[in-house]
């Protein structure tokens, strides 16, 4: 049995809700319905990544954002663990310019009455006790809502949350399957990999194999909304690397404060100190190898991000065999970062080496391999034909 802080037993909850379908010409483009029902097949240990007991709440159908509201409290209450899983259609308050999820029966008159504004999942979430908070989006936004989320380049839910996801644009056909193709991808991940992998490592495993519409949202974004978070405290100059407190922490703050600059050139005298005390090929070098793609990734440079993920990946499988979490952890990054490169170029250029990354991973589901080599195939064929 797990006690918490003030002695009393961690429980966990997850709360599933699901919005609004999303419909453009007649073809639905997002099913909430049935995204609530493939998740619910799965155990909560799984989806909360933790043994303690737990409570599992669907809100499907919902057509009062007060009974969501009441809802969402009584789960951000529970002292244990908590994930919260939201589908369906954002959408807009015209008179207010809030963001809304859409309930049942929600139109474009009735927002501010049956629609859940998107403020509200932040205010119950930011008292949430010290348990781990994660919250999974798969959302489509409305044509009220995407100039929005545009201008934004985010989708906020709370500071001390883990928040995945996507919202895809209102201008794309929806697939032929009715879950979602992101939310389906998850649930696969979680199904085929012997140990449960991470919840960064399922996400970028998901937006690598949904085959997501272009200008799709990805959450975690590189920026986030509101002023910067003040940085810590920095070490005292004068003590010399390897003798001052963790500086990962220090590190991470400037990043998350929007001072990416300094961060890496910290991070990059780290690596240095390290490379010299343990080696090239030490699993601490390796270590402060992916410290530094992350952070370039924080920046939005995923050029680099993507090439360090990769020599990453490659220097693990050389000391770790290919279902070691840490090697699926690097090739996931590696993924996740060049599915985001806009530079064709760039991305035809870090291509192979991914695919070859990709293919010593025989756990790896096969369609990430199939997926990441037809859209090289594309890069390939498109960067020829501009010469």
């Amino acid at each position: 049995m797990q006690i918490d802080g003030a002695g009393r037993q961690q429980r966990g909850h997850v709360l599933l809700i699901a919005g609004d379908a999303a419909v453009r010409r007649r073809a639905v483009q997002v099913a909430p319905s049935a995204n609530l029902a493939a998740l619910g097949v799965l155990p909560a240990s799984a989806l909360l990544n933790s043994h303690v007991p737990s409570d599992t709440t669907y809100l499907d159908g919902a057509r009062d954002p007060n009974t969501v509201l009441m809802r969402l409290r009584a789960a951000a209450a529970t002292p244990g663990p908590l994930l919260v899983y939201l589908s369906g259609r954002l959408t807009l308050d015209r008179r207010g310019q809030g963001l809304h999820l859409a309930l049942a029966g929600t139109t474009a008159s009735t927002v501010r009455y049956t629609a859940l504004p998107w403020d509200w999942l932040g205010t119950e979430l930011a008292a949430r006790p010290a348990g781990p908070t994660t919250v999974v989006l798969d959302l489509v936004a409305d044509k009220s809502a995407w100039p929005v989320l545009q201008e934004y380049g985010s989708l906020p839910a709370s500071p001390s949350a883990e928040v995945y996801g996507v919202v895809v644009p209102p201008a794309f056909a929806g697939g032929p399957h009715q879950v979602s193709a992101y939310t389906r991808h998850w649930i696969d991940q979680l199904r085929r990999s012997p140990t449960r992998p991470a919840n960064l490592q399922l996400h970028a495993f998901a937006v690598g194999a949904a085959a997501l519409p272009p200008g799709t949202l990805v959450l975690p974004a590189t920026r986030e909304l509101g002023p910067p978070a003040a940085p810590q405290a920095p070490p005292a100059p004068q003590a010399p690397p390897g003798q001052t407190s963790d500086p990962r922490p220090h590190i991470h703050a400037l990043a998350s404060g929007g001072r990416h600059q300094e961060a890496a050139s910290l991070a990059q005298a780290w690596e240095q100190h390290v490379l010299q005390t343990h080696g090239y090929t030490s699993p601490e070098a390796t270590h402060w190898a992916e410290i530094r793609a992350d952070l370039a990734r924080m920046a939005g440079n995923y050029r680099s991000a993507t090439q360090l993920w990769i020599n990453a990946g490659h220097t693990r499988l050389e000391h770790q065999p290919p279902d070691a979490p840490e090697v699926l952890a690097a090739a996931a990054g590696a993924l996740y970062c060049w599915t985001q490169l806009k530079d064709q170029a760039a991305a035809r250029d870090s291509g192979p080496e991914l695919v070859r990354l990709l293919r010593a991973l025989p756990s790896l589901e096969p369609r990430l391999l199939r997926l990441t080599q037809q859209r090289l195939e594309v890069l390939e064929g498109a960067v020829g034909g501009v010469g």
